[in-house]
């Protein structure tokens, strides 16, 4: 759960939008069951024979951060043709603060898994909202970069640009909440389909095999 986050009405809304149980998932996942299928498949930019999984997520969400230790082993053990990416959620005020803070560290260079976990931290250990642009910034500071660097990567057209199509990729997944993963832009995995956050893994391995064996009866 958050700790030390003042205002109680934001972690009301970050519990009702992480809903999840601890039932077990069945062996075959099930459409419309343990996953749903979008009417109208999202397209990506992937070579062919590459399978898509992303990862959507918000830094303020206590399941996402829960789901990002497992989630990183697994993606360690991922073959050559699945290509795995982040998407942060942009469902609101403080999410998009947090997306901007997301690809304002690629703009610049310093975003890795270990910025990644440590930004998690910040909020979801240290109580820190990082929301106002001078935190952020001075939190950057950490890993190589000047506060006027990041302040200017904060507010830049790049950046807004990016906003932009993650906003537009929000509403294309038709998603209510995070986490949530995505296997080749059209099968939705989110912990109250599959069961559980350690549950969300096993299905997209499942489906991503599906999408396998669709590509391969495609050539």
């Amino acid at each position: 759960m958050l700790k030390n986050v003042p205002g109680a009405r934001w972690l009301i809304a970050v519990v009702a939008v992480c809903g999840l149980s601890s039932m077990a998932v069945a062996a075959e996942p099930v459409a419309g069951q343990d996953y749903e299928v979008l009417d109208k498949p999202v397209s990506s930019e992937l070579p062919d024979g590459q399978i898509g999984v992303t990862e959507v997520f918000w830094y303020g969400c206590p399941h996402c951060y829960a789901l990002e230790e497992p989630l990183e082993a697994w993606v360690d053990t991922l073959p050559d043709d699945v290509t795995f990416e982040r998407l942060p959620a942009t469902m609101g005020k403080v999410w998009m603060r947090h997306a901007t803070a997301y690809y304002a560290a690629q703009e610049l260079g310093i975003f890795n898994t270990k910025f990644h976990r440590a930004f998690f931290d910040a909020i979801q250990k240290d109580g820190h909202r990082m929301t106002d642009d001078d935190e952020i910034a001075e939190f950057f500071t950490h890993y190589g970069v000047s506060k006027d660097e990041a302040l200017k990567a904060l507010n830049s057209f790049g950046v807004k640009s990016q906003l932009n199509q993650a906003n537009a990729r929000m509403k294309a997944y038709k998603l209510m909440g995070v986490p949530a993963l995505v296997v080749d832009g059209r099968y939705v995995i989110t912990p109250r389909s599959a069961n559980g956050l350690d549950n969300m893994p096993k299905i997209a391995e499942a489906l991503i095999e599906k999408t396998r064996q669709e590509q391969e009866g495609n050539d």
